[in-house]
């Protein structure tokens, strides 16, 4: 909008500018009387104010030309967009006679199938009518065959009536035949079309039957492979455990043979200076409970850097306040901790201080009496002495791995059955004595906690029956213990 107000603005002053340059123009000619193309002086000066005018009217229209596009294709293309126009109007046009064709064609469709829909409601109904009137011309033929057994004296006097009777019943018979072809043809069909149905039946249950005894085929297949698979997992996550643990046991003996080989050392990184179970019923007495045992650690570190001092006054180990007051806030919500005092490095003997750090978890329950910690298999038949004796061990240091993993912090000593050598030995011999597979496991002899050392029984047994197995009296048989442990 505002640039058509430019637009004639524009015009108007550009039509007034020539308009006085035109006048202007011409009465300066007339005034000096000038003569152009041998014109008289009054004819040159109408020439030029028809040039003037001619001037202004192509300036206007080169100004409406160069500004608005509109007006450009309205001008030069306005022919073209016409003939576009009415083509456009003569396709709608024809494409709205098709649309009413299709319509029309549509009813017509619409009508044929009602018609076809009314012609078989009443072929229906003739033909039901048709089985109305066959009953009941053969009830009229029975009770005329009746009516003609009792009246044979009277024959003579109803012969005519005899001759409408038998007329009457051969046409009713020959349309009771003619409705019979008829049903027969529409039970035929009828039975045809059944036919096929169950053919197509039968044929798509017997697809049917074969793509089920296939996809149970697979199924049970896929069931096989996957308990197989589960099983190798099982094994390979115990390889991965054996391994691991394996592992950890020799890095930690290069650790502490590359120490051993630097120095006389008399603290290991880690190792426990001082620990207990402690259980703080009101917060005012848990700095006493840690000063105990940070004086407990001290006298330890002071034993073990300056071995036969017997001065322990001196303060040796170094611990920040900060973790000291984290410690005591931690433990004084009233429940049970393990807190242990640990080396924060390896020290050698004759050491001014060893800086130290505290530890503390809940003291909770981990195995519970008699529960599975770890479990291995063995066939005599195939396995020597020395073999058995390293299943029985590799069994012992997965269940301390186990054990370290589940949150045991005491699992670096493990004891057999009431601890005895003696007990162990006579585990294995009786081992060597047996035949077959055997199922051995190792199993936590009490409650065992975080903080409480590590106890087992060794069980041997075959499928589900208990062989023989420690105890915290030395070695045990299924008669002597109830046996409370199933294969797993």
């Amino acid at each position: 909008m505002a640039t058509g107000y430019i637009l004639i603005l524009a015009t108007l002053l550009l039509g007034g500018v020539i308009a006085t340059v035109g006048d202007r123009l011409g009465t300066k000619v007339g005034k000096a009387r000038l003569s152009l193309f041998n014109l008289r002086p009054r004819q040159t000066a109408v020439l030029i104010t028809i040039l003037t005018g001619s001037v202004i009217s192509a300036a206007t229209l080169g100004v409406l030309l160069a500004i608005d596009s509109r007006l450009r294709t309205g001008i030069f293309e306005l022919q073209e967009i016409q003939d576009g126009l009415a083509m456009a109007q003569r396709e709608l046009q024809e494409t709205r006679q098709q649309k009413d064709g299709v319509e029309a064609e549509l009813g017509e469709a619409r009508s044929r199938q009602e018609a076809a829909q009314r012609r078989l409601n009443a072929t229906n109904r003739f033909l039901s009518e048709a089985l109305e009137r066959q009953t009941r011309t053969e009830e009229q033929l029975n009770q005329a065959q009746s009516q003609l057994d009792r009246t044979e004296d009277q024959l003579s006097q109803v012969a005519s009536n005899f001759q409408v009777a038998q007329d009457r019943l051969a046409t009713v018979t020959r349309q009771a035949s003619t409705l019979r072809n008829e049903i027969q043809e529409i039970q035929a069909e009828r039975a045809e079309l059944i036919r096929q149905r169950d053919a197509e039946l039968a044929e798509r249950d017997a697809v049917i039957a074969e793509r089920e005894s296939e996809i149970s085929a697979r199924d049970a297949e896929i069931a096989q492979r996957d308990q197989t698979l589960a099983q190798r997992e099982v094994r390979l996550r115990e390889l991965e455990a054996q391994r691991e643990f394996l592992e950890q046991d020799v890095r930690t003996l290069e650790r502490n043979f590359q120490v051993l080989r630097q120095g006389n050392v008399a603290l290991l990184r880690n190792e426990s200076l001082a620990s207990a179970v402690v259980r703080i019923p009101s917060p005012a007495t848990a700095s006493s409970v840690v000063d105990r045992l940070l004086q407990e650690a001290n006298r330890v570190a002071i034993r073990k850097t300056r071995p036969g001092s017997t001065v322990f006054n001196e303060r040796v180990i170094q611990v920040p306040q900060a973790e000291v007051d984290q410690l005591i806030e931690q433990i004084s919500d009233g429940r049970d901790y393990v807190v242990r005092i640990l080396s924060a490095g390896n020290y050698l003997v004759g050491e001014a201080q060893v800086l130290v750090f505290a530890d503390a978890v809940l003291n909770r329950l981990v195995f519970a009496e008699r529960e599975v910690i770890a479990s291995t298999s063995a066939d005599l038949a195939t396995l020597s002495n020395d073999e058995l004796s390293q299943r029985i061990d590799l069994l012992l240091r997965l269940s301390q791995f186990r054990a370290r993993q589940a949150g045991i912090l005491f699992s670096e000593s493990i004891q057999i059955g009431d601890g005895r050598l003696d007990t162990l030995v006579s585990f294995v011999e009786q081992l060597q004595a047996q035949e077959g597979l055997v199922n051995i496991q190792a199993v936590a002899s009490e409650n065992t906690f975080t903080g409480s050392p590590l106890k087992v029984n060794l069980i041997a047994m075959q499928g589900s029956r208990v062989l023989f197995q420690t105890t915290e009296t030395g070695l045990g048989t299924p008669s002597e213990e109830e046996p409370g442990v199933t294969a797993n």
